[in-house]
């Protein structure tokens, strides 16, 4: 009987360790399985327009805006007083309004608020310019995501890439040091080396784990930005790098700037609305009349009394004067508004013009074939040590330079990409157009 309960526990022992390691090896599978995209400027743009959220809440603003417009356009509402007679004395009779006795009465009244000096006309030009500030907005909104976009997608194109250098001489330092772990155990080879060939690899490992951790990053950014779903892992397409001549075109950038930023319009729009605000609030200052219809069967001086009235308040304490001083506040704020962002745009042009024709010298200045050459020269050298025509200290020293210099490069085609993006937000239209 206990050789049957071991048994069974021992079994008992065994499915679970089993189910358990099953169950792991489905987890980590899971885990690892991920959907893969491959994205195109043009492909992720179309996601962008289509998904992004910020975008989405920023159209909600303009239909908020166009929707002041409805309710500047609507008119006063008339009112309609109604008064009846509650206790009849005389009569001793309760909401008395016939008038079969003589007795009956009952009041009514229509009255409709006529606003004067233009106020409902400035007031629709007001919501009108408020729609296209808003429509200004989104579209600096926009023009502002775009840009975050591309340099993500070129930003994680270049990682990418250097992702596969790490990957090549990870593969190729674990196939020499298997050989020379091989070597060492034969007598052929010193333990140093292998020691320094497992430190280098340990090396590029740890900076391997740090690129993938901001691969990540710029992969998350890209799909909140197009709205693809948390595990999918995105790659992206060979961007085109056009190497244009912009150093006779530096007036023409500015002047798109000026007339194309989306962010100067939004503050131009701003300074039309106050001087139009300063406008309707001077014309606040000016009463709006009440015009009215009383009828009134028999509580005036004759029976079935019917009048006119009209109404207005006498402006002789309330001027508007506090917002018409407020509005005059602000016409000001506007106007040097106006002035700061075109001061800005102008900076931020210079900036990123010498950006461009910094990171173009550099990017001509890189022979054609440089990456694919220096590919070469990494195969030689490894076979090259593994056969001891190369000493450890030029192996080490060589593969480190490949790496730096492949990843150098990558950052190099990053930077350029990226300052001519800068270029096109600065002036709000694309690299090309500008120069026409």
């Amino acid at each position: 009987m206990k050789i049957m309960r071991l048994t069974a526990v021992w079994l008992t022992f065994i499915v679970v360790l089993v189910f358990s390691f099953s169950v792991g090896t489905s987890c980590s599978a899971q885990e690892v399985r991920r959907d893969s995209v491959l994205l195109s400027r043009a492909k992720a743009e179309s996601l962008f327009l289509s998904n992004n959220y910020d975008l989405i809440l920023g159209q909600y603003d303009i239909d908020r805006a166009r929707a002041g417009v409805i309710t500047a356009r609507l008119f006063d509402n008339p009112e309609i007083s109604y008064e009846n007679v509650l206790y009849n004395p005389s009569s001793r009779k309760f909401f008395q309004t016939s008038s079969a006795d003589g007795q009956g009465q009952f009041n009514v009244q229509y009255s409709q608020l006529i606003k004067l000096a233009g106020k409902r006309n400035k007031a629709i030009r007001l919501a009108t310019i408020d729609v296209r500030r808003s429509e200004y907005e989104f579209s600096d909104l926009l023009r502002t995501l775009r840009y975050s976009l591309r340099t993500s997608l070129n930003n994680l194109h270049f990682l990418q890439q250097s992702a596969k250098v790490y990957s090549r001489e990870i593969s190729s330092l674990e196939q020499t040091l298997s050989s020379f772990r091989i070597q060492l155990s034969k007598g052929n080879v010193a333990e140093k080396e292998v020691l320094r060939i497992q430190s280098l690899l340990y090396s590029v490992r740890s900076e391997q784990a740090s690129l993938l951790s901001e691969i990540e990053e710029k992969m998350a950014e890209i799909r909140i930005f197009t709205g693809l779903p948390a595990d999918t892992e995105v790659r992206v397409t060979e961007p085109e790098i056009q190497v244009a001549d912009i150093a006779q075109h530096y007036m023409q950038l500015v002047d798109s700037a000026l007339s194309n930023r989306p962010d100067l319009k939004a503050a131009r729009a701003g300074s039309e609305y106050a001087a139009l605000n300063l406008q309707l609030q001077k014309a606040g200052a000016v009463p709006d009349i009440t015009l009215s219809a009383t009828y009134d069967r028999q509580g005036s001086h004759v029976k079935h009394y019917t009048g006119l009235g009209l109404s207005l308040p006498l402006p002789l304490f309330n001027r508007n004067q506090g917002a018409i001083r407020e509005a005059k506040t602000e016409v000001d704020a506007n106007t040097s508004l106006v002035k700061q962002t075109e001061m800005v745009i102008r900076n931020e042009v210079e900036k990123a013009y010498r950006s461009v024709l910094r990171s173009k010298e550099i990017y001509s200045s890189v022979p054609s074939g440089f990456s694919a050459g220096f590919t070469r020269l990494i195969t030689e050298v490894n076979a090259n040590y593994q056969k001891r025509n190369i000493s450890l200290l030029e192996f080490l020293d060589l593969y480190n330079s490949y790496r730096e210099s492949v990843l150098q490069m990558n950052q190099i085609q990053a930077s350029y990409l990226n300052a001519q993006e800068e270029l096109n937000y600065v002036t709000a239209s694309s690299f090309g157009e500008a120069l026409k």
